[in-house]
């Protein structure tokens, strides 16, 4: 019997492009961060920095759709007409979001489901994390480094043209930081959104900067 087909890719979403217009974020009803405004387009990258406490995790959550601004907007245009931006984003937060009992397959197969418009194959993200080893391993099972580089996959099953990246390179050591950051670069050189909060090193050709304010 012939193998079946298989499915179908679907096309990468249109370019995007992001405006943040006086955005202001708080959390446990504190102000962190206000008059935060930028503009991204296709092939363009924004690194967030500061200490502490300074906001940075909360603007990516607002930006993602997973918080709601004290005030300000965040506007998205191309992709599919009125979509939001956290509908255009992948969100990679301090959780993996991965399942423990799940291998690191499985988990790939359910978000590149879940996701839409599929990219490429669980087996060939983890190659490109530089984790082929690891497709039929319980996440559980993974160290530290290996779960995040196994999280950073999911970015590469489904097309979502914007990636929102909390500390993107935790628990990474200097190799694997070296190769997550070139994949970033990939992303922008298709055309691809970049916004990563982090206070590490992070060698990504041609992105800017967002400094917040002191934090507490």
């Amino acid at each position: 019997m012939p193998s079946a087909a298989p499915a179908p890719v679907a096309p990468e979403i249109s370019p995007a492009r992001l405006r943040v217009a006086g955005l202001a974020v708080a959390r446990g009803g504190r102000v962190l961060a206000r008059g935060i405004s930028f503009t991204l387009g296709p092939g363009e990258g924004l690194i967030v920095r500061g200490p502490n406490g300074s906001g940075k995790s909360t603007l990516l959550r607002v930006l993602a759709g997973l918080l709601s601004p004290v005030e300000g907007k965040v506007l998205i245009e191309g992709g599919d007409g009125d979509d939001t931006a956290g509908a255009l984003a992948h969100y990679l937060g301090h959780a993996h979001a991965m399942k423990n009992a799940l291998t690191a397959g499985e988990n790939l197969e359910f978000w590149r489901a879940i996701c839409g418009r599929p990219a490429l194959e669980p087996a060939q993200a983890l190659e490109r994390t530089g984790l082929a080893h690891a497709l039929d391993v319980p996440f559980g099972w993974l160290s530290a480094g290996q779960k995040r580089r196994a999280a950073f996959a999911r970015l590469l099953v489904a097309h979502r043209p914007l990636w929102i990246l909390d500390e993107p390179t935790s628990a990474l050591d200097a190799p694997s930081s070296q190769a997550m950051a070139g994949l970033m670069g990939e992303h922008l050189a298709a055309g691809g959104l970049l916004i990563a909060a982090t206070h590490l090193p992070l060698d990504v050709p041609g992105v800017r900067y967002l400094d917040l304010g002191e934090g507490i």
